[in-house]
């Protein structure tokens, strides 16, 4: 018994690294400004804002344990890699467990999204055009470094976060719950998914050398370190005038402006970026930088409830 704790308890902790449940708030937090947008309008539903934020989160670690799956396939992710080591690079979870794991987390995103539009939907169109928007989330949460072609490997995925982490997320939740069409909710949502875009950078920047020598065109090995860098400033900066032009110009109150309170941290962020040259000196700034996307949706969304 003394010999079967440790390794158990090794083989849980594999699987809690390649769940990455610390990705989950992120995923969360366009929810929450979607959820926090149709309170806005008087359209706040509690069921369909949980329904919205199980499926979420089933897509998320979907899509990591996707992500290891691929790219221990293509012998992406090394023992010389900066960011942490996975289970299936430690050892403790085969290929072969990653595939059952990735079906089960298919079949519970499906079923969780089919009980979330039944419920939301109104309309055949909207159950039609909800259902056809939950395959493409699905697919391209397997299809991120999967296949022969994944477009991580391309230099798409930023633009596949922006789309999903932002604009699907957003105004997905935001129009199940309200069934408003709101073109200045677009603003928010591509905040959001500049944020989210961010996070993604800082961690492709932390991996930049590892992934030249693999083959992974991210879009910072495209840009190149010195580019990646001014890009990272602009997706901060765009998320800000994002949020800034949504307060101008729908006029929600002046709690729509709570977000610049954290506009210090992406000031800290961006200096801190340009400064600092190394891949490693991006690992502190990945966790950092997830905190104050969160914190600025976070802000936004109680902007919208006052």
């Amino acid at each position: 018994m003394e010999h079967i704790q440790p390794a158990t308890f090794f083989h849980f902790r594999a699987w809690l690294e390649s769940l990455r449940l610390r990705t989950l708030p992120l995923a969360f937090a366009s929810i929450l400004t979607g959820s926090a947008l149709a309170w806005w309008q008087g359209a706040f539903s509690l069921t369909i804002a949980l329904l919205c934020f199980l499926t979420s989160g089933l897509l998320q670690v979907l899509s990591n344990l996707a992500n290891d799956y691929g790219d221990a396939v293509k012998g992406s992710d090394g023992s010389e890699r900066l960011g942490p080591l996975r289970g299936i690079q430690k050892g403790a979870i085969t290929l072969a467990q990653l595939r059952t794991s990735i079906v089960i987390a298919t079949a519970m995103a499906l079923v969780c999204g089919i009980l979330l539009i039944s419920y939301a939907c109104h309309s055949l169109s909207d159950m039609l055009s909800f259902l056809l928007l939950g395959a493409l989330a699905i697919i391209a949460a397997i299809a991120y470094t999967v296949g022969k072609k994944p477009y991580g490997y391309l230099g798409l995925g930023d633009l596949s976060v922006l789309i999903f982490f932002g604009w699907l997320a957003v105004i997905g939740s935001f129009y199940l719950q309200s069934h408003l069409i709101k073109p200045l909710v677009l603003l928010p949502a591509t905040a959001s998914g500049l944020l989210a875009a961010a996070v993604l950078n800082i961690n492709n920047l932390r991996d930049i050398e590892t992934d030249r020598q693999c083959g992974k065109m991210t879009l910072a090995v495209r840009l190149g370190a010195a580019h990646a860098r001014r890009y990272h400033l602009l997706l901060l900066g765009g998320a800000l005038l994002c949020y800034a032009a949504f307060a101008c110009f729908a006029r929600p109150g002046w709690g729509s402006w709570l977000f610049l309170l954290s506009a210090p941290l992406f000031w800290q962020q961006g200096l801190y970026i340009l400064r600092e040259r190394s891949p490693l000196a991006m690992r502190p700034m990945l966790e950092k930088t997830v905190k104050a996307a969160l914190l600025a949706n976070v802000l936004f969304s109680i902007g919208m409830l006052l």
